[in-house]
């Protein structure tokens, strides 16, 4: 059948045919709320439309009586597809004009006919509207004006036909709709390039009379909270949602004594759109928005749509629902997108701001924030000793800017991509972070930066750094505040009850531990040991221990660290309160704890008592042409085994610590960079015997667990070999997908925008996991480990551990756990949820 369809109780409309519109209105007429008579055109028939297929014209108004006044309205599949505005009062002419006269008052009929002349010329016709410059556009006169002015441009009298005004109407929208334009901004939203459109015809309500009349829009909630407040808008004497986004004086909907409401105008009125919508939420399942006309006194409901709301308001609302018993709970955990919360837990710029952007580039980390313009380390750490909020600003961060950023409330980076130092130190830390702006000239000698548009800005300036946007705007920006309320945890509850994967955080001080608990992450996945030594009080020790030239003198150095070393891990071990800690030993080459300018070279001479040339030679003699593949991780171990020695005692000495005050502590020790089986053994010796020392010395004993850290594309293809010496192996995704692709993930920022645009690659294989490639390694290392070793533990701990794209893919692979940065466990254990609702029978 492909006539306009009747909206009944009984009509055949489905969203996937009519649209959503149409399908909520069929709702709520079965709710037996007063909808005005409303016909639907499917899909299939607008596309007809467009391609000059009209319906029967004569059964399309059949259901409107002899003098028809009708609304036309899209009804898009997805209501954030968008589609064509809104055409009202569709039917008016001169014989109409008359008969609303006597009801209405010829001024407001005359109002009526002139803005539907107005809108069909221009909407519909498609005629400049310069032509109504300069006319009267009120009574009579003005109603006679425009007439003559779409006549002279048209040639022909305006239409006054019902059935030709309609037809007109139906075939612009629908063109419309299929336009190239339309079609790639609805595109831009999700919506496949086919999308249908489906349209409804709808009975005018007028909103315009002699007693009561206006339109208006009303809900319970809050959008922006989610907590019970009537809110909305209503105009007297108005139509559509049109006029209410006019400027002019609107109505307070409940009693408010700033001025006039609805509730006191037509306080029954006010009653059944309060009662309407209570019934739309526990009927549909959903906090709705009813917009509404009245007409003396009387409600006509034109439509019910799902509220808008923010990330915050979305989980209060899911909650409550819940908690009502409207929806199930694992219907609640599926209502909110896990990357939303993300929003929750950050300060956020305030939506409804003027935006001044002076810089784009990739959002890293999220969250926002204001400060004066710093660009070194030391300046964030002095501007955090006065009080002063600093946004660190640097071509790239290196391990030792972590004391600034530290300090610092935002950072801003030109380099670098989603997975470089600046992004993964700052989602750890929960700070703002925008890298990659490359569209920002910087100069470092000026110590100021130039903005696209010509602007500079000099250390001092306020800027805001939108690291959930990717953004960067002149002046302190208004931020909305963090929020987690009683919803949140409540939801965060839920989720832990259905998950069926563990979710730790990546922490690596205590201050991060704390975050990570306080999120309830199951234990600590990667606690990366080399932050632990960029401390001042540390780095003196450390560059001893690196310019030592005998085992012997470098030991020496180490006992330094020592106590501190143990001291970090006691703290850890107390916070996690018995959860497991996975310790990653030693990683980064040397080179990076040693100064590159000459101030920087000529401070270490003095602190060592060394000449300058004997510094600056063994700088030299470290320095490598890739040191991301060079001297780092197990290859330090092995040429330089008291590293490890001293930091697999103090392990040990902090779990017998740790133990002592009751919390059951069994560390994970992590060997990184290992690629060959060999590197296991000779490190795994080394670390029993240095256990054996502790157990003989104290005369206790405890366990451990031993691991490796997957990050060479040859250790997860070996595997097999390695897991028999391994507890557990933990896919390092940051440095396996570097290793797979043959990218820098700090230079692959430069490209990959285009590399995406262009199809090379469907994502940032750094944001999102590569399923194909680097996947395929994760499954044989996953494989080939648990056929060697039936009970391994596996997990992946680099940034793609909070991504929920990589949490389906580790819970179908059979890993145990993933692991990511604090702020993103929440996001994580919401992920993991949902997919384990999605999979139950």
């Amino acid at each position: 059948m492909n006539d306009p369809t009747l909206i009944t109780q009984t009509a055949p409309i489905a969203v996937s045919s009519h649209g959503g519109r149409a399908k909520c209105l069929q709702r709520l007429v079965r709710l037996g709320l007063p909808v005005p008579c409303t016909m639907a055109l499917s899909f299939s028939q607008v596309h007809d439309i467009a391609a000059g297929k009209m319906p029967d014209m004569a059964l399309l108004l059949a259901p409107f009586g002899p003098h028809p006044l009708l609304c036309v309205r899209p009804s898009s599949e997805d209501p954030d597809w968008g589609g064509p505005g809104a055409v009202l009062n569709v039917g008016m002419n001169d014989e109409l004009l008359e008969i609303l006269a006597g009801k209405i008052g010829r001024e407001a009929a005359c109002a009526l006919y002139i803005r539907f002349v107005m809108g069909y010329s221009i909407h519909v016709a498609r005629l400049d509207p310069d032509m109504f410059d300069g006319l009267v556009v009120t009574g009579e006169e003005g109603l006679k004006q425009v007439l003559d002015a779409y006549e002279e441009e048209m040639d022909e009298r305006f239409p006054q036909d019902p059935a030709v005004q309609l037809s007109a109407v139906l075939r612009s929208m629908a063109r419309a709709w299929e336009g190239t334009t339309a079609r790639l901004l609805r595109q831009a939203k999700g919506a496949p390039a086919d999308a249908g459109l489906g349209l409804v015809v709808q009975e005018m309500a007028l909103g315009l009379g002699k007693g009561e009349c206006g339109s208006g829009v009303i809900q319970l909630v809050s959008s922006a909270t989610g907590r019970p407040k009537i809110t909305g808008r209503y105009r007297s004497q108005s139509q559509g949602r049109e006029a209410l986004q006019k400027e002019g004086t609107s109505i307070f909907l409940a009693k408010d004594p700033r001025g006039p409401s609805l509730e006191e105008l037509a306080p029954e009125a006010f009653k059944a759109l309060i009662d309407c919508t209570k019934l739309m939420r526990v009927r549909l399942r959903e906090e709705m928005q009813t917009e509404f006309t009245i007409e003396n006194g009387e409600v006509h409901v034109l439509d019910g749509v799902r509220i808008r709301r923010s990330s915050r308001a979305a989980v209060r609302i899911a909650v409550a629902l819940a908690e009502d018993g409207i929806i199930p709970p694992e219907e609640a955990i599926l209502r909110v997108e896990p990357r939303a919360l993300t929003e929750m837990l950050h300060r956020q710029v305030d939506p409804d701001v003027q935006r001044d952007v002076i810089a784009r580039g990739i959002a890293a980390s999220p969250g926002a924030a204001s400060g004066k313009i710093v660009f070194t380390a030391a300046a964030a750490q002095a501007a955090a000793a006065r009080g002063e909020s600093a946004v660190l600003i640097r071509r790239e961060t290196t391990p030792e800017d972590i004391r600034g950023m530290h300090a610092a409330v935002a950072v801003l980076t030109e380099r670098g991509g989603i997975t470089s130092h600046a992004a993964v130190i700052g989602r750890g830390l929960g700070l703002p972070c925008v890298v990659g702006a490359s569209d920002i000239r910087f100069n470092l000698r000026t110590n100021s930066i130039v903005s696209f548009d010509g602007r500079t800005f000099r250390e001092g300036d306020e800027i805001t750094v939108d690291g959930t946007n990717g953004q960067v705007l002149a002046g302190a920006a208004k931020l909305l505040e963090s929020a987690q309320d009683e919803a949140f945890t409540t939801l965060m509850g839920w989720a832990d009850e259905f998950r069926d994967i563990g979710v730790r955080a990546n922490a690596d001080t205590p201050a991060d531990a704390q975050i990570a608990r306080d999120f309830m992450a199951e234990g600590i996945g990667l606690c990366r040991t080399e932050h632990m030594f960029f401390d001042a009080g540390r780095l003196t020790a450390m560059r001893e221990m690196i310019f030592a030239a005998r085992a012997e003198d470098r030991r020496a150095a180490l006992d330094q660290l020592l106590p501190m070393q143990r001291g970090d891990f006691i703290d850890l071990f107390r916070i996690m309160q018995g959860h497991p800690v996975c310790i990653r030993l030693f990683d980064p080459p040397l080179h990076e704890f040693l100064p590159t300018d000459r101030d920087g070279i000529r401070g270490l001479a003095e602190a060592l008592d060394l000449p300058v040339s004997v510094v600056s030679h063994r700088i030299e003699e470290l320095a490598e042409h890739n040191p991301m593949l060079g001297m780092r991780g197990v290859r330090l171990g092995i040429t330089m085994p008291e590293i490890y020695d001293m930091q697999a005692r103090a392990i040990f000495e902090a779990t017998l610590a740790a133990n002592r005050d009751g919390a059951a502590v069994v560390p994970e020790i992590m060997i990184p960079l290992v690629s060959a089986n060999r590197e296991v053994e000779l490190v795994k010796t080394r670390i029993e015997a240095v256990a054996a020392e502790v157990r003989t010395a104290t005369g206790r004993d405890f366990k451990y667990r031993l691991g490796v850290m997957v990050e060479t594309p040859r250790a997860a293809l070996r595997a097999g070999e390695i897991a028999p010496h391994a507890a557990f192996l933990s896919f390092g995704t940051n440095d396996l997908t570097q290793m797979t692709y043959g990218l820098s993930r700090d230079d692959a920022g430069r490209f990959m925008k285009t590399y995406v645009q262009q199809g090379v690659y469907p994502e940032d294989p750094f944001h999102t996991l590569d399923t194909d490639g680097v996947g395929e390694l994760l499954r044989i290392g996953a494989t080939r480990g648990r056929d060697a070793r039936k009970d391994l533990v596996l997990s992946i701990c680099g940034e793609h551990g909070g991504n929920p794209e990589s949490i389906a893919f580790c819970r179908a692979a059979g890993f145990d756990y993933v692991s990511c940065s604090p702020f993103r466990v929440p996001v994580a254990r919401l992920a993991a949820a949902q997919l384990a609702v999605r999979d139950r029978p």
